[in-house]
């Protein structure tokens, strides 16, 4: 019996992986208001400058300024204005360079010594860098503990996602995800609240962090992977998952002839398979990040308090996952073309913004297809994190999302910078946008539907018809052709044909 046959006796959704789903899905609020934190800490009040021309020097420029708006920040508290200005914006590059990072060696890591170590140890770290940015003496430390948050957010933002996969079976993948993704978006939503009964930017800070101290003991007591110890085949381990032994003893004697030879990040490059579904699946990630948080910075441009539109940028979000739900679920949808879909209607809502008068009505207004946009990329966003969940094999799984979300960060360390192609045309930045989504989104058609599928444990299981379709049947074709032509090139076909080399 295995893994998925396993799960169908004893359940793919009972009360002890409810709960622990539960403490990771929670631990998103978390993760939210740290990724949202420079958006308050860093708001820069409106201010005057005491005389006609700007003083030489930054600290005649303190002396002469006065800030015109009640507003406790990192902006007020260490000048950055002016020359300085770039400061902010730095702390938030630096956030997403950390996220970036984290990415790449937390996936592979967790792939090799488990889910659950590399988890908490990411989890207790970000709470520490979370309070010394806090209690950051200067400018230095604080921007140097945004890159260090930012690093362990995303280490442990990846594993966290793929933890909520591999407690439940397989047919709630989808909701797992879902969830995980809408109380990520509930957390944004939840810090616009908190920022507005709490504005001084240090007390903010602490607040928001405090959080991260109870998430983490509620986590202590969560289990390994049961798929990542299965795959493994650690059978004594596994059975220390108290939830899961009746399912771990049932599969015990399949665990322990798995091949896990080269399940590195290598395998990504060296797997015919892997190699092109990771390039398709990395440009889908880097253009749902340009888009999201390029849509989001033309979004903040609105008018009214920043409060009501840090909760109205993470509330616009929630709409889109109830409709993954239903899409995706769906034979004649399914993943890709639910994937697919939503990232062409963001590029096409981009697109419009080009044909709206900038100075409209409230219902049809840039603004408000730059929100419908948001709606639609977070969406694909959404299931871009299940699906590439399930084009993966377990032993390699998360370096396979570390990579893709590793291009994600790309996309929202370059999005800042896309408005300033202003420049050169006032239409240029959403061009951008829609180029990137519709292109993605016509990419993304060439994945293979993961719908009603097994999950693949093993790279050998990966080469099976199974699972390789769309990308790699002209691959299989070929090697079939060959075989019933020159059957004396037989053996060489099996080599050089991932379709054909599962003895191999």
């Amino acid at each position: 019996m295995d893994l998925e046959d396993a799960f169908q006796v004893v359940g793919e959704f009972g009360p002890y992986q409810k709960r622990a789903v539960a403490v990771l899905v929670l631990t998103q609020v978390y993760m939210a208001c740290q990724s949202m934190l420079i958006v308050l800490v860093g708001a820069t009040p409106t201010y005057r400058i005491e005389q006609d021309s700007v003083p030489p020097s930054q600290q005649e420029l303190f002396q002469h300024v006065t800030f015109t708006e009640d507003i406790d920040s990192i902006v007020t508290e260490w000048f950055l204005i002016k020359q300085q200005a770039y400061k902010v914006s730095l702390a938030g590059s630096l956030f997403f360079a950390g996220l970036l990072v984290g990415n790449v060696v937390f996936g592979p890591l967790s792939d090799k010594i488990g889910r659950r170590p590399v988890y908490l140890t990411g989890l207790f770290f970000e709470v520490v860098f979370g309070y010394v940015t806090a209690l950051a003496p200067s400018y230095e430390v604080f921007a140097v503990s945004r890159l260090l948050v930012g690093l362990m957010n995303g280490g442990i933002g990846l594993v966290c996602f793929v933890l909520t996969q591999e407690y439940v079976g397989k047919s709630y993948w989808a909701m797992t995800g879902t969830l995980t993704s809408m109380t990520f978006a509930v957390g944004i939503a939840l810090f616009g609240a908190l920022g507005y009964f709490i504005q001084p930017w240090r007390s903010l800070a602490t607040a928001a962090n405090s959080s991260g101290v109870l998430f983490f003991l509620l986590s202590v007591t969560l289990p390994e992977s049961p798929r990542w110890l299965y795959s493994q085949g650690q059978t004594e381990r596994a059975e220390e998952v108290n939830a899961l032994i009746q399912m771990l003893c049932l599969g015990r004697s399949y665990s322990g002839n798995h091949d896990k030879r080269g399940a590195g990040v290598l395998q990504l490059v060296l797997h015919p398979v892997l190699r092109l579904r990771t390039m398709v699946l990395m440009y889908v990630w880097y253009a749902c990040s340009l888009v999201y948080y390029g849509l989001t910075l033309g979004a903040s441009e609105t008018s009214g308090s920043r409060y009501v539109n840090v909760a109205m940028y993470g509330l616009v979000e929630l709409p889109a996952y109830p409709l993954c739900i239903y899409f995706i679920n769906k034979h004649w949808a399914g993943r890709r073309k639910s994937m697919a879909s939503f990232l062409c209607l963001a590029g096409s809502a981009c697109l419009c913004t080009m044909f709206i008068p900038e100075n409209t009505g409230t219902f049809l207004s840039v603004t408000s297809l730059a929100l419908l946009g948001k709606l639609m990329v977070s969406a694909a966003f959404n299931i871009a994190y299940v699906y590439t969940s399930e084009l993966y094999p377990t032993v390699i799984r998360n370096a396979g999302l570390g990579v893709c979300s590793m291009s994600c960060r790309v996309g929202g360390i370059l999005a800042p910078f896309v408005p300033s192609m202003r420049a050169l045309h006032t239409s240029m930045p959403f061009t951008v946008f829609c180029l990137s989504g519709l292109s993605a989104g016509c990419l993304g058609l060439l994945l293979p539907e993961t719908l009603n599928g097994p999950a693949a444990e093993t790279l050998e299981e990966l080469s099976s018809p199974t699972h390789s379709r769309v990308l790699e049947s002209k691959v299989t074709q070929h090697c079939a052709d060959r075989e019933a032509h020159i059957s004396h090139t037989s053996i060489n076909c099996h080599i050089d044909c991932p379709a054909h080399s599962r003895g191999s």
